[in-house]
């Protein structure tokens, strides 16, 4: 299992009118976290593109448990259950400062190639780095 924590402070911007972070952010930190959670492994979706694969979401969830305000700082835990196959699934927790979990969500991309836009296995490099953390 992979686990990477990525840290993001909430901008007035991202709140509604109660003054909390407004539901369909979340979905916009998951990607944050998810590309820089293989970009600590030292490979950014901009490689993974440039290798013909394309990595589509095919499934997001998300759970509500708490509010989330104006200049809190956030970390999204982002952890990967699974070694990447022909799919990868990212798991989330959102923490506050208070350590005090205020959501929960999953997203599964699947690799494809960038030409067919068929299926394919992820790239051999990101399985490599990956490996380590799924004896």
């Amino acid at each position: 299992m992979y686990i990477y924590n990525h840290q993001i402070r909430v901008r007035y911007g991202d709140t509604d009118q109660m003054g909390y972070v407004y539901y369909g952010n979340y979905a916009y930190y998951y990607e944050q976290a998810r590309a820089e959670a293989i970009r600590a492994r030292g490979i950014t979706y901009k490689e993974i593109e440039a290798s013909g694969t394309m990595m589509p979401i095919t499934r997001m969830s998300t759970k509500y448990i708490g509010p989330a305000y104006y200049d809190e700082l956030l970390t999204v835990k982002t952890i990967l259950p699974h070694l990447p196959n022909r799919i990868i699934t990212f798991h989330y927790e959102v923490l506050n400062e208070k350590n005090q979990l205020v959501n929960e969500g999953e997203t599964q991309l699947i690799f494809m190639d960038a030409n067919t836009r068929k299926i394919k296995t992820a790239p051999a490099f990101l399985i490599e780095v990956m490996k380590p953390y799924f004896p």
